[in-house]
């Protein structure tokens, strides 16, 4: 977040913004706290910084539009001209998958972000009724930083079922539904990896049960949705999901995002 008081910031500065410069200029009819924003040569538009109850804002280019990030009012600047058709993409991709009536809401905490294991799992349906919500052990060390986003330390599951133990109940939840994750790669990893050790080591069987669900990814969709641009990776930029990091919490905050861009609200509120 900026930490520039904005009467410090001057009538020319510049930042970095994924890894390119992004050059701030006052006009000079003005004093007020607003500035052209170029990328090189080129003009973005214009950033308005507001000071509100909730702290200092900057708004995008006479829009509504705000961001309490300097750094995300530049990446807003910088989206493509495609950006209101793949948004509008993004609407009614979420309005079909909302319509989907198998449709499952899954998240997974994990003992770590690498070669990771389960420590939660749940599954919520359309209206977030829970279908699974249990806790693994994972017979595996818990990494504390995994440990200190979602709290669940090892004493929390080593008196939990393994996932040997829940796949019966995990497959009748889950198997002939449309499950939508927040970064589907990894949790149907996870899956993939408990699936595997449980078959003792045979993949096989890991594959066949994983297609008896339709995976789909929210992540990618919601990115698009945000609109940030991100100049160093030539793509919208990934934003978090925002929930309490609990498995069943985490299932409804995905399903209130899908909401949200189903109805298409403002990308950034003040």
């Amino acid at each position: 977040m900026i930490t520039d008081p904005v009467t410090a910031l001057g009538d020319l500065f510049s930042r970095e913004v994924d890894q390119r410069t992004a050059s701030f200029v006052r006009p000079s009819d003005t004093d007020g706290p607003d500035w052209g924003v170029y990328d090189g040569d080129a003009f973005l538009g214009m950033l308005y910084a507001e000071q509100g109850p909730s702290g200092l804002h900057w708004r995008v280019n006479g829009s509504s539009e705000r961001h309490r990030d300097l750094h995300d009012a530049v990446r807003a600047l910088r989206r493509p001209a495609s950006w209101p058709r793949e948004r509008a993409e993004v609407q009614h991709w979420a309005r079909r998958l909302l319509t989907d009536k198998s449709l499952a809401a899954v998240d997974i905490e994990t003992t770590g972000l690498h070669e990771a294991w389960a420590v939660q799992i749940a599954a919520t349906d359309r209206d977030g009724r829970v279908l699974f919500a249990e806790y693994v052990n994972p017979l595996a060390e818990i990494e504390p930083a995994a440990a200190a986003v979602h709290k669940i330390d090892p004493e929390r599951v080593v008196a939990a079922p393994t996932f040997g133990e829940l796949l019966p109940a995990l497959t009748e939840a889950l198997h002939g539904r449309t499950c939508v994750t927040y970064n589907m790669p990894f949790d149907r990893k996870v899956l993939d990896r408990e699936l595997t050790r449980h078959h003792g080591g045979a993949h096989t069987p890991a594959v066949r049960w994983l297609a008896n669900c339709t995976w789909v990814d929210a992540m990618e969709p919601y990115a698009v949705w945000k609109g940030l641009w991100s100049a160093k990776h030539g793509r919208y930029r990934a934003q978090k999901l925002g929930g309490p990091h609990d498995a069943v919490e985490d299932c409804r905050t995905l399903l209130s995002r899908i909401e949200q861009m189903a109805a298409v609200p403002s990308p950034a509120r003040p």
